[in-house]
């Protein structure tokens, strides 16, 4: 199949559009979604496209142009309307994000298609395999915030959702016949409230720790740390101010190598990799005054970290290598069997009876019967 064989997608822009969608999605026992971000191009990444498919249409919902889409929050809340996603959490995050909204009723693709120990899970492997429908990847990396889109973007974000529904009936399909449907929906389910707890607080100024998540800044000395954060700090504030992502500002090498050699001067950036012409133009003497600051500041120390029982590592582990095996038994990837917050949980709770189990609140009645007493052995072999 052809993406130029289908029909066009309707693209909502205006609010008349949109109530008449509303009045379509609101009479649909199942709805495709997906959604696109400009996480590449923006300091605070949001979602710059909604799409939705029914058996009918394809339809593309424009948040940035559109006043009001706050009724939406409906369809998403609405437990009699099952919302199908390829690889959900994402979408599910965002959708919270920007707009606050619960998501009722999710099945996710990618995670029934990896609950069957399908081999390629990802949206574009399984059009061309199953339909026959190849993806222009260049749009995987579109700037989805920039206005106009082109009839090419609009094209390929309808793929996203087009074929969803029959995905969804496939997969439905072999999960039941394998007896598997409740394990899917559990953790269909455990994506779903995640997602819930996910929303960050949004504040005017960074995070002066933040520095310390760049991969080498505990290398550092004391002094070294000290320039990384406020350069971090530089960064963060000009990030804001042109909305853009940090390392499209200044890349995290770059920074390290910077606290390193500690320039006093901007010619003496010149050398360190990573930094352009229009980066020294732009920032050069701002990186300087960063670093001059950071001189007379005092070291920071990093934060500390709550150390783990050695009785709780020893009985993570052995859950670790017992979930392997299972999935290595069954053909599924390992966290298929249980996700890893579920080993943790366990291993700090250390449960011993079946009833104990229930306590952990991500692993769901399907898994516990599955499950529950093999965990409990395990548990059981490290006391």
């Amino acid at each position: 199949m052809k993406i130029a064989d289908l029909a066009a997608p309707i693209f909502v822009t205006a609010q008349s559009e949109l109530d008449t969608l509303l009045q379509t999605l609101r009479v649909q026992s199942s709805i495709a979604v997906d959604t696109e971000s400009n996480s590449l191009f923006a300091y605070e990444e949001r979602v710059c496209l909604i799409q939705f498919s029914t058996d009918a249409h394809d339809y593309i919902v424009d948040p940035l142009v559109l006043q009001d889409i706050s009724p939406l929050g409906a369809i998403f809340a609405d437990a009699r309307i099952e919302k199908i996603f390829h690889a959900a959490e994402y979408d599910l995050i965002g959708l919270r994000r920007d707009f606050n909204w619960d998501v009722e009723n999710v099945f996710d693709t990618m995670i029934a298609a990896r609950t069957l120990g399908w081999p390629r899970v990802g949206l574009a492997s399984i059009l061309e395999n199953e339909y026959g429908v190849k993806l222009n990847k260049r749009f995987q990396r579109a700037d989805w915030g920039k206005r106009p889109l082109s009839k090419q973007q609009l094209a390929y974000a309808r793929m996203d959702t087009h074929f969803l529904l029959p995905m969804r009936e496939r997969l439905g399909n072999d999960l039941r016949a394998n007896d598997q449907s409740e394990e899917a929906r559990e953790e269909f389910e455990r994506i779903r409230r995640s997602s819930l707890r996910s929303k960050p607080e949004k504040t005017d100024e960074p995070n002066p720790d933040g520095f310390w998540r760049i991969s080498g800044a505990r290398d550092l000395n004391g002094k070294e740390a000290a320039i990384l954060r406020e350069l971090y700090l530089y960064r963060e504030r000009a990030a804001r101010k042109w909305d853009r992502p940090p390392f499209k500002v200044i890349g995290n090498e770059t920074l390290i190598a910077i606290a390193r050699k500690k320039p006093r001067v901007p010619q003496e950036l010149e050398s360190i990799k990573g930094m352009t012409p229009r980066q020294l133009r732009r920032h050069g003497e701002h990186l300087i005054e960063a670093v001059q600051i950071a001189r007379e500041l005092p070291k920071p120390k990093p934060p500390s970290f709550q150390r783990v029982a050695d009785d709780v590592l020893q009985r993570y582990e052995a859950l670790h290598q017992w979930r392997k095996k299972r999935a290595r038994k069954r053909g599924v990837e390992s966290d298929i069997i249980l996700a890893r917050e579920v080993l943790w949980d366990l291993a700090r709770t250390n449960p011993t009876t079946l009833a104990e189990l229930e306590s952990i609140s991500e692993l769901g009645a399907w898994r516990r019967e599955n499950y529950g007493l093999d965990i409990l052995y395990v548990l059981e072999e490290q006391s």
